[in-house]
């Protein structure tokens, strides 16, 4: 067996590469790969930062050697074998009799046949879904949670993190580090957990990877009204849980997320300009992600336990992506749905929502009764989600001045540039109206 970076059996023979080649090369593998080679450097070493970092060397590493030699038949294997190798140096660093570092040592003897391979099929899927698990534990912060799952998991680099949640990179760089100690301080373990404790810590990767998709679907700050890369990363990232916990909820959260993205095609104009869901273009919706959204939902139903609240944000997304238009849109089930939603799951986001469903169902009048309501509790009063539904229902209640004022407030408080000058745009064409 070879050693990486010389001519291996099978591989391209003085294959030259330029420096920018070859990073596409390592970046292709890696959002491909990084969760499974990962995920199998920490099985087999027994330390999650260990095998984080030994993964980020072998990058490294083929960053140069794929210049020059070019990309190994199997680079996958590639990575991990060098990754394995790292993991010795730093054991033998740490203890030249450590038993760990004999072992690994051993299991590398260079007769070993395919000791270079990824592990079998089905232990990559465990090594997945563990490395999942291991990056969404509770006892993470939020943002230690879901900057790490988009590191060793979703194979982002810092600098991909830190543009996508508008923050330096050293501060992306400074959680992951301290996600790290605090996962070996808490000794937490790399290992898919048990039926009944996945059952308590499904929920946090679930809102991990929801709240992934719901910044890149509604960017929360920035120029982009929507950040698609980052969104497709978490319905990948669905997509993998779905496979390996075929809960319910799981189906309900990959529903939710393929049906949302479905309109990411008629959202945007020709110009990259925002397109709110009445004035979308319905045709333009992708059709085999609502195909895909709707089998989801159906295998969360087929369960017979009930939707959760994925799976009945996923119902209502469906009321969407079965209407030919928002006047045909079945509102009064959109209404019920979001009742049901509030029962599980309140929130005033949910509230709001409703407001908007009953609005369409039953007039404007009875949505900005309920807006009111939550305007006096005080609750969403820094966000400009409030303002703006409230202008949008006086505006149909002739209340075109009073609207305009609620949209000014709006702009206030908005973070994301795309959405401000939509709001900007109905502000100033109401005062256009008021001053004829």
């Amino acid at each position: 067996m070879s050693r990486p970076g010389s001519c291996e059996p099978g591989r391209p023979q003085h294959v030259t590469m330029d420096g920018q080649e070859a990073r596409r090369a390592v970046e292709a593998v890696w959002r491909m790969e990084s969760a499974r080679i990962v995920g199998a450097l920490a099985r087999y070493t027994g330390d999650f930062a260990l095998a984080e970092d030994v993964a980020q060397e072998a990058l490294a590493e083929a960053l140069v050697g794929w210049s020059t030699s070019g990309v190994p038949d199997s680079p996958a294997s590639w990575l991990l074998a060098v990754g394995r190798r790292r993991a010795i140096d730093a054991f033998r660093r740490r203890s030249a009799r450590d038993e760990r570092y004999a072992v690994l040592a051993r299991d590398l003897d260079e007769s070993t046949a395919g000791a270079d391979d990824l592990f079998d099929p089905d232990a990559i899927d465990d090594d997945v879904l563990a490395l999942v698990f291991t990056a969404c534990h509770p006892v993470l912060s939020r943002e230690a949670r879901v900057t790490l799952t988009l590191r060793v998991v979703g194979g982002l680099t810092s600098d991909e993190i830190a543009k996508a949640f508008l923050v330096p990179v050293p501060t992306v760089q400074a959680r992951i580090t301290r996600a790290k100690k605090t996962l070996a301080a808490a000794h937490v373990p790399f290992a898919v957990p048990e039926r009944h404790e996945r059952a308590e810590r499904i929920g946090s990767v679930l809102s991990v990877i929801y709240l992934i998709f719901t910044e890149g679907s509604s960017a929360s700050g920035g120029d982009a009204w929507i950040r698609i890369d980052l969104a497709q990363e978490a319905v990948r990232l669905a997509r993998v849980l779905v496979r390996l916990t075929p809960e319910p909820e799981v189906f309900g959260l990959l529903a939710l997320l393929e049906l949302t993205a479905a309109r990411f095609p008629a959202r945007l104009d020709a110009h990259g300009e925002p397109v709110l869901l009445a004035d979308q273009d319905r045709r333009r919706w992708d059709r085999s992600a609502i195909l895909r959204g709707r089998a989801a939902l159906a295998s969360a139903v087929a369960a017979g336990r009930g939707l959760g609240p994925y799976g009945l944000q996923a119902a209502i997304a469906a009321c969407h992506a079965d209407a030919p238009s928002v006047d045909q849109t079945d509102w009064d089930r959109i209404v019920v749905l979001y009742e049901a939603l509030g029962q599980v799951a309140p929130s005033p986001v949910v509230e709001l929502n409703r407001a908007v469903a009953l609005a369409m169902a039953s007039g404007p009048a009875a949505g900005l009764r309920l807006v009111d309501e939550i305007a006096e509790r005080g609750d969403l009063a820094s966000s400009h989600l409030l303002p703006s539904v409230r202008a949008e229902l006086l505006v149909r209640l002739g209340a075109r001045d009073q609207a305009r004022e609620e949209y000014a407030r709006a702009v206030e408080l908005c973070g994301n540039a795309a959405e401000r000058a939509v709001l900007e745009g109905k502000a100033d064409a109401l005062g256009r109206d008021l001053d004829r």
